[in-house]
């Protein structure tokens, strides 16, 4: 799952760059240089999730770049970048299934898993864990 982040760039007064995550409230970060910024960015969406699955709560939908960069004329300027969460990994220790479906659904699932950026495994965990499939 691809989470967009906001990178505020560094100054002189401010000399590490600033990330916000903006579909995960309260979740931010900041590095010494752009490649930091965003591994930390990283980490910090991976806590943030963990943290909530651990509460037993859903995934947060990842906003459309387009429709963020609308909504926030105060970053303007600001380095736009996604981070790519594996739903999978965070969801606790993995446990190997044998599940039968029809070579159709199959086909299906795949192409969505593909659309979305996912392995299958990870496509449907993702949808399991964000509350869409109810």
């Amino acid at each position: 799952m691809k989470y967009i982040i906001a990178i505020e760039p560094a100054d002189r007064e401010n000399p590490d760059f600033g990330v916000i995550i903006p579909d995960l409230p309260g979740s931010f970060s900041q590095g010494s240089d752009l490649d930091d910024a965003v591994r930390n960015a990283q980490a910090a969406a991976e806590l943030w999730l963990g943290a909530a699955f651990d509460a037993g709560q859903s995934t947060p939908k990842p906003s459309n770049f387009d429709d963020l960069r609308e909504a926030h004329p105060e970053w303007a300027g600001w380095i736009w970048a996604a981070v790519d969460i594996d739903l999978s990994r965070l969801s606790g220790k993995t446990e190997r299934i044998n599940v039968t479906l029809p070579q159709r659904v199959l086909r299906r699932l795949d192409a969505l898993a593909k659309r979305s950026g996912d392995t299958r495994s990870g496509y449907i965990a993702r949808q399991v864990m964000s509350g869409e499939w109810k």
